[in-house]
């Protein structure tokens, strides 16, 4: 269902088929885009006095909002730009009737417990937030019970379940994205340097699955910690397979691939050969001036729309957004939109999975009935200038119209 700023006629009800059209239509969501995808960790520092209960609109049907608006560290910010992309969300949409229940969890589980709680006694149908996966995890315990369904922003898929929808950028999407690219460029032998943390297991158990997948091989895989001797370890264990290697991916956060890419380039001249492979989070300056990166390819969605989304809220706000305000932006506008056109079972399980999906700021999206989700990702290459979309993202899902 493609969001737009005009109105459209409304499919009867059960066209599966047309419902996806018909929602984006009627809702106002523009396509954006985001390629970053956030591993996320609670915060550690310490927060601030937790910001009083709000509400952004005056519509009829409630839906909880909750975020760590007083966490400390980054993620207070990036919960009030969140909060700032949703009040815009509604200030684009024609007519919603919608109001949203402001909560601050505080980034804690227990904040998060008391937020769903409070915004299901106050009436809400739909629960959007939280974002990290402690806290996902209580407000869909309290949310479940009360047969209320959650839209979250944490990309640990252990937290998904039926239920609870994850509207966020998940690695594993990142990865079979770029392999299944690769194959279909003769790519069919692979070699990995993945780092040793949580993101670095999620990615490997989605690389050995994508690999295994597609019938190609996987002749090395190190793990490496961020200290430099050890990375230089795996480097050296990893470079004697290289001979029977087509590629050599590298996921992980920007700094670290880029030293594991010098620590290569000085330990074997037979890299030009070989094609480098990252996910979204090589869409960073850090990687774009990597001269061994040069050519390397990442999965990443459509940029267009969050140029523009980032366009309207910086006029607005007077700042740029993070990249995940776009998130809190898509899930405000599909519940309006799911209000105006589905009626009283606007947020049951059949609408909120149609497998015709939605389209929002970072390109079409759906939610499986595991609570995970699938994107629309398009493939770039690194080039000193910035990315170069060498597979565009979809405009649909593989099957639907």
């Amino acid at each position: 269902m493609a969001l737009t700023r005009e109105r459209s006629t409304l499919p009867q009800p059960g066209r599966r088929a047309c419902l996806a059209a018909a929602l984006f239509a009627a809702a106002g969501l523009l396509a954006a885009c985001s390629s970053s995808s956030l591993f996320e960790s609670a915060p550690t520092a310490p927060q601030q006095p937790q910001q009083p209960a709000t509400a952004i609109g005056s519509g009829q049907v409630r839906a909880g909002l909750i975020l760590p608006l007083s966490a400390g560290g980054n993620a207070g910010p990036v919960a009030q730009a969140m909060r700032n992309a949703a009040e815009l969300a509604l200030s684009e949409f024609s007519a919603p009737n919608v109001q949203l229940l402001v909560k601050d969890d505080g980034g804690t589980a227990q904040g998060a417990q008391a937020a769903a709680e409070a915004a299901i006694n106050e009436g809400a149908e739909i629960i959007i937030g939280p974002l990290f996966a402690p806290s996902v995890a209580a407000v869909g315990q309290v949310a479940r019970g009360r047969n209320i369904p959650v839209i979250a922003f944490s990309t640990d898929t252990s937290v998904a379940t039926r239920g609870v929808y994850l509207l966020s950028f998940l690695p594993e999407s990142d990865v079979e994205r770029v392999i299944d690219y690769a194959v279909s460029r003769s790519k069919r032998s692979f070699a990995a340097l993945i780092p040793e943390n949580a993101y670095g297991n999620v990615v490997e158990a989605a690389f050995r699955q994508a690999v295994a997948r597609h019938n190609a091989r996987t002749v090395a895989l190190e793990r490496y910690a961020a200290d430099p001797g050890r990375m230089q370890e795996a480097v050296r264990r990893l470079v004697p397979a290289l001979a029977q290697a087509d590629a050599v991916f590298l996921p992980g956060e920007p700094e670290a691939v880029a030293a594991v890419a010098q620590l290569l380039a000085t330990s074997t001249g037979n890299l030009r050969r070989l094609q480098f492979l990252g996910t979204g989070l090589w869409d960073d300056p850090r990687i774009a001036s990597n001269s061994t990166l040069q050519g390397g390819w990442f999965a990443a969605p459509d940029t267009g729309g969050f140029r523009s989304f980032a366009a309207r809220y910086q006029k607005r706000y007077g700042q740029e957004p993070p990249r995940t305000a776009s998130l809190a932006y898509d899930a405000v506008s599909l519940v309006a939109a799911l209000v105006k056109t589905q009626g009283p079972q606007r947020f049951s399980e059949q609408v909120l999975t149609n497998p015709s999906g939605f389209a929002g700021v970072d390109g079409i999206f759906r939610f499986k009935p595991d609570g995970t989700n699938e994107r629309g990702l398009g493939v770039v290459r690194v080039t000193p200038s910035g990315p170069q979309t060498v597979s565009p993202a979809p405009k649909a899902f593989a099957g639907q119209t």
